[in-house]
């Protein structure tokens, strides 16, 4: 590992003492639960589970079963859901290893997630909207089962959210006649039935990307960081910049783009990366709640950026019938202005805090570039594999073996070592999808509902409805029901899962944005990014929340300056649903048009870097920061007339900002 110097001292890029242990910080912020830390034979019990899990995905996806991918998805939920109550506690402190209830309830939920294929699974699905009470009561047991596993692994908040659309379900018709969401109530045989035999339950799309991509990229992950990757990330980002005051947040930033390579999760990267990068920021004079508002936004920016992005959009292709590649794409325009808008306040930071330079004690780039370059290969493997059309889980598999290939090197050799850290990789990435399947089998729950009441195209026109009432003009109506999406999309985030909050904001929000002629790409892309934007929005932000745990800073004040840092995501998303010409920044429109959009958004972005960094060419004073709001504002309103009025706000600060100190000086001569 690299070690940094400052002023003759060595600053060691290790966690210090005064740095809690990584895994802790992980487990009490993430946003998913902690697993358990299992004794001996329990361990290895659940290590061989876990391995056999995975052959059985892999298996799928080289000879897939020929009874069809419902077929895979019941024996798939039949195999991990017992793993839940086998991996993670009931309750927050109970015992780590598993006690008679959690092996009651993992052997019940074989029996019931596997029941399906007991008495003929061709004959189980002839059933469907006319289940046997026997049917009915398996269904019951497994809801009730999955609904646990979501508590056990996320908390509280999805199970109850699943219950109350359970009981709106069956309730609706007692609702008042003239309420637009009445229904005449629905069976509750056949709201089993829509979880456990239909289409959009427990076997619907979500639990299908979970299966089909997210474990195998779980799987990619742990055979990644088993090469070594992740300590050469690091190392290379510490190398890149060497000595300079920019340095360190350069550092901080490019390190935690590269490590959300392996980890996935935005606060699992943030912890590891302010463990690793905290002392650096420190001794170049970061204070703690802006070092905590920098690392958590760099977490952040890893699951919001190609190659990987987040689990959701796993789900954004499979509701858009598209390639996966072809969301990567989306991505790349408004990951380079949110990095834009990191590199700005960082720059600016510099400069405000007065920070030192620290020297790097490391080879040069290209010598780690020769010594571990090739861990960038894997993840090329996919991006050109995917460009062949290549299935996208055909392409991680690869890239896992060019991965596991490449651990060889790491392990210098030694093929039984070697050989034993690839199984761990496999039987740990299984593991770590265990969360994302429970929220996706829950997240069946809530779609089976709405598809059977309509409840979602109900509060979609609630949504435009409330906009309507403010003015009648389309553009208006437009902007107040974004803003409100929005909103909403942040507020659910707070509360549940990232995946959940997609999913739960697509049903329910997303018609109403195509209603009002958004195109469904932009809409899912915007949804996404206010989904993941949720881990650093006030008041909850785990993220930062787990930034300010390493750093020592307060905790609200750390949230704010990631929300500054952050801003630009939190508006781009904003750009490309208001107007048509937004399209062009996810890569929809001609290649001039393209250009000309993402000019004027980088302009809008470095406007509202002035506005929170308070820092142009030298510090920024209230009239040139206020002028520079009004710009930021039109420039991301992206029509010709707006981008204009935004160039002339942006010129006027730029002109104030020059003159202001010259008439000052003049003054007082």
């Amino acid at each position: 590992m690299i070690r940094a110097r400052h002023e003759g001292v060595r600053v060691s890029t290790k966690p210090q003492a005064e740095v809690a242990d990584v895994a802790e910080l992980i487990a009490e912020y993430d946003e998913e639960r902690p697993s358990r830390s299992l004794s001996g034979r329990w361990e290895l019990g659940i290590w061989v589970a876990g391995l056999l899990v995975a052959l059985l995905v892999l298996k799928q996806v080289f000879w897939p079963f020929a009874k069809g991918g419902q077929y895979y998805l019941v024996m798939f939920l039949a195999v991990t859901l017992p793993l839940v109550f086998l991996c993670y506690r009931p309750r927050k402190g109970g015992s780590d290893d598993p006690g008679p209830l959690d092996w009651t309830l993992a052997v019940l939920a074989f029996a019931v997630g596997a029941y399906p294929l007991f008495g003929g699974f061709d004959a189980f699905l002839d059933r469907q909207g006319q289940l046997t009470d026997l049917d009915v009561v398996a269904g019951t047991i497994l809801l009730l089962l999955v609904l646990e596993a979501c508590r056990r692994t996320t908390g509280w908040v999805l199970p109850i959210v699943c219950v109350g659309f359970i009981a709106f379900a069956y309730y609706g018709g007692y609702l008042p006649p003239s309420w637009a969401i009445s229904h005449a109530g629905v069976d509750f045989a056949q709201i089993i039935n829509g979880f456990y035999n239909g289409p959009t339950g427990f076997y619907g799309t979500p639990l299908d990307v979970a299966a089909t991509y997210i474990v195998l990229f779980t799987i990619y992950g742990a055979v990644l960081n088993a090469s070594g990757a992740g300590t050469f990330f690091v190392d290379i980002s510490f190398s890149a910049f060497r000595k300079s005051r920019t340095a360190p947040g350069r550092t901080a930033a490019t390190a935690g783009f590269l490590l959300g390579t392996v980890s996935g999760s935005g606060t699992a990267t943030t912890v590891s990366l302010g463990a690793v990068t905290w002392p650096m920021l420190k001794k170049a004079g970061y204070p703690k709640e802006s070092a905590g508002g920098l690392l958590a936004a760099s977490g952040i920016g890893a699951i919001l950026s190609p190659p990987t992005l987040g689990a959701a959009a796993f789900i954004i292709a499979e509701y858009l019938e598209t390639s996966y590649l072809q969301v990567l794409i989306w991505a790349i325009l408004p990951t380079l202005l949110y990095y834009l808008g990191i590199a700005l306040a960082v720059e600016i930071d510099a400069r405000r805090f007065g920070a030192q330079p620290v020297d790097i004690d490391a080879p040069s780039p290209w010598v780690l570039l020769k010594r571990g370059g090739y861990h960038f290969l894997s993840l090329g493997v996919i991006v050109v594999f995917l460009a062949l059309d290549i299935p996208v889980y055909s392409a991680v598999v690869y890239a896992s073996g060019v991965a596991a290939l490449f651990a060889l090197i790491a392990h210098k050799g030694d093929v039984r070592t070697w050989g034993r850290t690839i199984l761990d990789s496999l039987s740990t990435g299984v593991r770590g999808a265990l969360p994302v399947v429970a929220v996706c089998a829950a997240a069946g729950v809530i779609t089976s509902t709405i598809t059977k009441t309509g409840l979602g195209q109900e509060l979609a026109s609630a949504l435009v409805d409330v906009a309507g009432l403010i003015s009648s003009n389309p553009s208006v109506v437009l902007f107040v029901t974004v803003v409100l999406a929005a909103v909403a999309v942040s507020v659910l985030g707070l509360a549940v899962p990232v995946t959940a909050s997609f999913i739960i904001s697509w049903v329910v929000i997303g018609p109403a944005l195509v209603e009002l002629g958004v195109a469904r790409e932009e809409t899912a892309m915007f949804i996404f990014y206010y989904a993941v934007l949720s881990e650093v929005t006030p008041p909850t932000a785990l993220a930062a929340v787990a930034a300010a745990a390493i750093t020592g800073g307060d905790v609200m004040k750390t949230m704010w300056r990631t929300w500054k840092y952050t801003l630009p995501a939190f508006l781009v998303p904003l750009a490309f649903v208001l107007t048509e010409d937004g399209a062009a920044l996810l890569l929809r429109s001609s290649f001039v048009d393209v250009l000309w959009v993402f000019a004027a958004s980088a302009l809008g972005v470095a406007a509202l870097a002035v506005v929170t960094g308070g820092w142009l060419v030298h510090r920024a004073q209230w009239p040139e920061r206020l002028l520079c709001v009004p710009a930021a504002i039109s420039l991301l309103y992206l029509q010709p007339v707006t981008i204009a009025v935004g160039i002339g706000f942006l010129v006027a600060a730029v002109a104030v900002h020059l003159l202001l100190p010259k008439m000052r000086k003049e003054h007082h001569a």
